[in-house]
């Protein structure tokens, strides 16, 4: 049973996945592997290490553009997203691309796979800012993977939570405590949650990911680069030269 976190954000993205695929598609590429706002792209940071050959497993997919990249590179893909409508989408792209993606409907917390089947699993801002347990995610991660395989994740830099939302001068002043762990929630006219995003602080996922089980073995902030000047909600040149917008854990499964 999806929780309500998952039940809200599944209705949310299918909602809105026409308009978020518009606005940043072309950014993302049909088929390219973007970890962040920042731009950061695989193929220079190679996070995953060699794909080639390998079961890859992508979560809180999307449109499955990173999926699609990773095949291109020899990998064996699956993935997933808790959103009806951003896997039409993948399979719209399936069809322009002539790249088909295995991908279903499923929710992070329990993942529609067999134990110890990936060599590689990897997520840039899916499902874990959505979801109520991320420790229950982490599990299944350590779960599906094979021992020795390698798990890549990209979250919003938990400092961000204490900053506005806002990609202006506006957003580089605190305006509430990095500690609360209140999540942010936009709810209908009769109160039922319609999207729910969790903070959870640097140790809030450091402890999580080592009470799982996995191995943490790298943390990446990106900088912002020099002549990158688009904005994405609330990542943008201004902010990004002063705050760190994104998180990047590099982990192992024993």
């Amino acid at each position: 049973m999806l929780s309500t976190s998952s039940r809200a954000n599944r209705w949310w993205w299918d909602g809105n996945a026409d308009d978020y695929q518009v606005e940043h598609g072309e950014f993302l590429r049909d088929s390219g592997f973007v970890w962040c706002p920042e731009g950061l792209d695989e193929a220079d940071a190679r996070l995953l290490g060699e794909v080639r050959g390998r079961r890859v497993l992508e979560i809180g997919c999307g449109a499955a553009q990173c999926a699609r990249w990773l095949a291109a590179q020899g990998a064996e893909v699956a993935a997933f997203d808790v959103s009806h409508r951003q896997l039409q989408h993948s399979r719209r792209i399936d069809l322009d691309t002539g790249v088909r993606v295995p991908a279903v409907q499923a929710d992070a917390e329990a993942m529609p796979f067999a134990g110890a089947s990936f060599d590689v699993a990897c997520s840039a801002f899916g499902a874990l800012p959505f979801v109520a347990d991320a420790g229950a995610v982490f599990r299944e991660v350590r779960r599906v993977l094979r021992p020795g395989g390698r798990f890549v994740f990209s979250v919003s830099h938990p400092v961000r939570w204490a900053f506005p939302d806002d990609p202006g001068p506006r957003g580089l002043t605190s305006d509430r405590s990095y500690f609360d762990r209140s999540p942010y929630v936009e709810r209908d006219e009769h109160g039922t949650p319609t999207y729910v995003e969790h903070h959870r602080t640097l140790g809030d996922w450091v402890g999580l990911l080592v009470a799982s089980g996995l191995t943490i073995t790298g943390l990446l902030e990106p900088e912002w680069p020099e002549g990158h000047e688009r904005v994405w909600g609330g990542w943008s040149p201004l902010r990004g030269r002063h705050l760190p917008g994104t998180a990047i854990f590099s982990c192992t499964r024993p």
